[in-house]
């Protein structure tokens, strides 16, 4: 591969905005992607990929470069040529390069890859934390898959289409995708690709949904008809999945704290053709008790750590911050408490986090059952989904069912 000055530079540009100035990747990088109309997607790809890899890497490839924060311009480009040294990419004869130990760079490599904390590229306190939450063995193997690439998969919208004709329509576009066993509406993409861009997309035939989050709506067990309250509904993901399950038939309230995300919830449920849907934002506790035994079904999919979603969001593990998790987890279990009343006698709730910690998890569940509110509820199942097993996000989701 052949490095080129103006990429590079995009690259360099990006990461003094993730590392120093604490801007979110993702935004950062649809930011740059507008830079120059005559890249073409390959171009594109190495300024996306490049970023978030080095992102992902930051502190082996900065213990490597021996640079600390905050990180300078040189800094970073030290960064980079580790990058490039380690993805055996020859270095063009520029300023930013002299000097580059090529040997010295694979060297350290192998040396830090025996200490897990640098070769996960992650803070001590959350190798602390996931250690001892998890088990040497198994936060080794899931910090591991964490820090991969994630696929690309599609949940296809069966309000307007199915899984075949739309791997059809896709395949006419040279977007070769796979079914998933055991993940009915999901297919995933063989290769990387610009699916915003196609009339499907356009038409609502499908949504960009991880394989692991699919799997929450039809945990809920919904059915046509049914009254169901999404109570930590952002943008809609999950919401939208429900009213294809339900066939647009029965009501779906989708309630947020952020009115911005039920606005943008609002325009892709349109594109969907989901007509079952209200929005209500909880701007005060009056919203949540209008609802008090009044729903067949209730998704709390909670605020969480994250750290289930850490391969496409690889820069909150530089922003997350211990003292979060241990709020969060309040806060995760004074939504159970309030929001769990608003289940009518006989029907169901999910509660589900992105998150691998159990701390988040069963623990916040074993907390509820043994509560005031939690002694009308009866414990059904519950999934961990760890990422070193299904290949996809970690996630976590159980069903608990209020007594008639």
């Amino acid at each position: 591969m052949r490095l080129h000055r103006n990429l590079c530079f995009s690259v360099i540009d990006g990461l003094t905005l993730i590392f120093n100035e604490g801007n979110y990747a993702d935004k950062v990088i649809q930011q740059l992607l507008k830079r120059d109309k005559r890249w073409g997607a390959r171009d594109r790809a190495f300024v996306a990929e490049t970023t978030y890899d080095i992102v992902r890497w930051k502190r082996l490839y900065a213990e490597i470069a021996e640079v600390k924060e905050p990180f300078d311009r040189d800094n970073i480009w030290r960064m980079f040529a580790v990058w490039a040294t380690l993805k055996g990419i020859k270095l063009p004869d520029w300023k930013y390069f002299e000097n580059t130990p090529t040997r010295k760079i694979k060297g350290r490599f192998d040396e830090l890859s025996k200490i897990r904390k640098f070769k996960e590229s992650i803070p001590d306190w959350l190798d602390e934390i996931g250690e001892k939450e998890l088990g040497n063995t198994v936060w080794t193997k899931e910090i591991a898959a964490l820090n991969e690439q994630a696929d690309v998969i599609l949940r296809v919208n069966t309000l307007k289409t199915t899984k075949e004709k739309l791997q059809a329509e896709l395949f006419d576009l040279d977007i070769e995708c796979d079914f998933i066993e055991n993940y009915p509406n999901a297919l995933k993409l063989k290769e990387r690709a610009n699916v915003f861009t196609t009339e499907a997309f356009k038409n609502g035939f499908f949504e960009v949904q991880d394989a692991s989050s699919q799997l929450v709506a039809e945990f809920l067990d919904v059915k046509p008809g049914m009254r169901v309250v999404d109570t930590c509904a952002g943008a809609g993901g999950k919401t939208l999945h429900l009213a294809s399950m339900m066939d647009n038939k029965g009501q779906i309230i989708a309630m947020d704290i952020y009115e911005n995300k039920l606005h943008e919830l609002k325009r892709r449920a349109k594109r969907n053709g989901a007509h079952n849907i209200e929005t209500r934002t909880i701007d005060s506790t009056k919203v949540i008790k209008k609802l008090y035994d009044k729903a067949d079904r209730v998704l709390i999919d909670a605020p969480c750590s994250g750290l289930g979603v850490l391969r496409r969001n690889p820069d909150a593990k530089w922003k997350l911050q211990p003292e979060f998790i241990e709020k969060i987890k309040v806060t995760q279990q004074e939504i159970l408490q309030q929001y769990s009343k608003m289940v009518k006698p006989g029907g169901k709730l999910v509660y589900a986090t992105c998150s691998v910690l159990p701390s988040e998890n069963q623990k916040q569940i074993d907390v509820f059952l043994t509560s005031e509110a939690g002694k009308e509820f009866t414990f059904v199942e519950d999934k961990k989904v760890l990422s070193h097993k299904s290949g996809y996000d970690g996630f976590y989701m159980a069903l608990l069912e209020r007594k008639k």
